[in-house]
């Protein structure tokens, strides 16, 4: 019987340089246009040049698995130098006695954490999603990293929506109570996605170590306002490890670390390589090599200028008729603002009419959102952050003029074309990249190697 083949069909089939040609295009339309917008994603920031020029090196092709000095391959005398540099700026940045910089993402930055630390079928505590979790600590049926990838069992902490943080007591109680149960918890993953105020590590640490709890700290979010000083300190704090994106508030290569101590930084190197990754975009531990010692100049005037501008942005908006959560707490004490968008419609429909006018914001899960029958693709919030705009040197009243911007397509429900006009003429005087050392490229000039 002969065997069934599948071929492309005709219409399918792309001629090769047309396609390589459309990949540029669609590169230099990109930078232009992002040039011409308000960028408010909380998870996003812009690179220095610098950090711009190590990710374009050579260490991108080649390859070094294991650890600095313990190579399975050769030609890693300038890698390796870089590489143990890198260590030795996070270290001296966040404060800690142990590094590894090799997890290629926050969530692989988890994803160690859990290897080095948990078995499958153990149990952890972290925030539900609608509570501000990520989906890197979420549960199998959601399709979140520990249930799926890891095998793990989520329970939730505790949460006080009133202080939109977690509770202390009620969390203590739910641990008693699943051990009562037989359930056991072994890790505990504080952090989230929406992260607007510190989470009490050291009110919990102790408590949870007494417990037989390893105590992680998820960064991804906060790690540079962490760095510059202006947000909790987690390692002091108690947290045993401290696990973080290298592109949000911190502004490197996308990329992330793992910070700890000394006893545990075997099993934290075992969890990276070969646990959870082969060779570590080499070129993106120069970049963020780069952004930790930008950092540690730098950083701490930029986390203050992030927190100054959120707070602004939050208190504005609220002056436009916008309901932002925790407004009574002060909005926020970190770079991220959550709106309560349900009076205007829903967060996946005014995201796509903000970004018609250029500005870039993410719908949100909110507290409430499920039990009404919202889901993420249509939420009754949206995120901002100030990381990017704070990087462009924008402060003060360029804050007040966002929130007016924003609040001419939710509110009073402009036609978004009306609005873009407007949001490029204020985003033409801001096309410099700050806080860096050097930065005469524009910050989203498209750099031609070709």
């Amino acid at each position: 019987m002969m065997e069934e083949t599948t071929t492309m069909s005709e219409t399918e089939k792309l001629d090769p340089k047309s396609a390589y040609d459309e990949v540029f295009t669609a590169l230099h339309e990109h930078q232009s246009w992002f040039s011409n917008s308000i960028p408010l994603i909380a998870s996003e920031n812009v690179p220095s040049p610098a950090v711009r020029e190590a990710i374009l090196s050579d260490f991108g092709n080649r390859y070094a698995e294991g650890w600095a000095g313990e190579r399975v391959y050769a030609g890693c005398v300038y890698i390796d130098k870089v590489e143990l540099l890198c260590m030795r700026l996070a270290r001296q940045l966040f404060r800690a006695e142990f590094a590894d910089v090799r997890p290629v993402s926050g969530v692989c930055a988890n994803l160690a954490v859990y290897s080095a630390f948990t078995d499958p079928g153990d149990t952890i505590l972290a925030l539900a999603i609608p509570n501000g979790g990520h989906i890197s600590s979420g549960r199998k049926e959601f399709n979140g990293t520990a249930g799926l990838v890891h095998g793990l069992e989520v329970e939730y902490f505790a949460f006080d929506k009133d202080t939109w943080n977690i509770d202390v007591e009620k969390t203590k109680e739910k641990v008693r109570k699943l051990k009562s149960e037989g359930k056991k918890v072994k890790l505990a993953m504080f952090g989230g996605s929406l992260f607007l105020f510190p989470h009490p590590i050291k009110e919990l640490a102790d408590f949870l170590k007494s417990e037989g709890i390893f105590v992680c700290y998820d960064s991804a979010h906060v790690s540079g306002l962490i760095a510059g000083k202006q947000f909790q300190q987690p390692l002091a704090e108690g947290a045993e490890a401290m696990t973080l994106s290298t592109h949000k508030t911190l502004f490197g290569p996308q990329g992330g670390t793992v910070l700890s101590w000394n006893k545990y930084a075997d099993k934290i190197k075992a969890g990276a390589f070969p646990g959870t990754a082969s060779n570590h975009h080499l070129h993106h531990v120069a970049g963020k090599a780069v952004a930790f010692a930008e950092f540690l100049q730098h950083g701490e005037e930029y986390a203050k200028d992030v927190i100054s501008n959120a707070q602004a942005l939050g208190q504005a908006l609220s002056d436009e008729g916008l309901d932002i959560l925790a407004s009574e707490l002060g909005y926020t004490k970190s770079h991220q603002i959550a709106i309560d968008v349900t009076k205007y419609g829903d967060g996946g429909t005014l995201e796509k009419e903000l970004e018609r006018a250029n500005i870039i914001v993410n719908r949100q899960l909110i507290p409430g959102d499920i039990k009404a029958g919202r889901h993420y693709m249509h939420p009754g919030g949206l995120r901002i952050g100030t990381s990017e705009v704070t990087r462009l040197g924008m402060k003060g009243d360029r804050m007040k003029e966002i929130a007016s911007l924003m609040a001419r397509i939710i509110v009073k429900k402009e036609d978004p074309e009306s609005v873009k006009h407007d949001v490029e003429q204020m985003r033409s005087s801001y096309q410099k990249v700050y806080y860096a050392f050097e930065s005469s490229t524009p910050a989203y000039k498209y750099v031609n190697v070709r």
